[in-house]
């Protein structure tokens, strides 16, 4: 997956104005990630999108977490709806592998379409792939869904 824990990290030092989270990218950068987890997880529920994608990257590459796929989709889904470009592409990447949910182009190619339309240059890549392995139709229902996905989120 490409937009891993590199990502994480470099998210994480772009800044923020909460000390948990500055606590969680140096445990996660020194190997702690128990330490990472748990100045994340709050924040997270309360919905931030950093902290949710940051504990799909933990749940997929299994640091400090059983190695989870589900799991993983499920907080790379809520960061994904917030219109973090890093969980979509991530959200496409699991659709489209089948992993943490049924494989599914459909919704691969619209998360990804959302993710390239945030100036996400892999997801381009990845779209050319996909579509290859799509009908007409079904690029078709992708393309309205990201269309409604954005009209409902901007």
């Amino acid at each position: 997956m490409a937009n891993n824990a590199d990502t994480l990290i470099v998210a994480g030092v772009l800044g923020s104005a909460w000390a948990d989270w500055d606590d969680g990218v140096a445990a996660y950068a020194a190997g702690d990630y128990a330490t990472a987890y748990r100045s994340w997880f709050p924040d997270a529920e309360q919905g931030d999108a950093k902290a949710q994608f940051n504990l799909g990257i933990m749940y997929y590459e299994g640091t400090g977490v059983p190695e989870n796929d589900t799991e993983a989709v499920k907080w790379y889904r809520m960061a994904a709806e917030q219109g973090d470009v890093s969980a979509q592409y991530n959200l496409g990447n699991m659709y489209g592998k089948g992993e943490g949910v049924p494989e599914d182009y459909v919704k691969a190619y619209m998360w990804w379409l959302l993710a390239k339309a945030q100036g996400d240059k892999e997801a381009a890549g990845n779209l050319d792939i996909v579509k290859k392995r799509m009908n007409t139709a079904q690029i078709g229902k992708a393309q309205a869904l990201a269309s409604e996905w954005w009209e409902n989120h901007n």
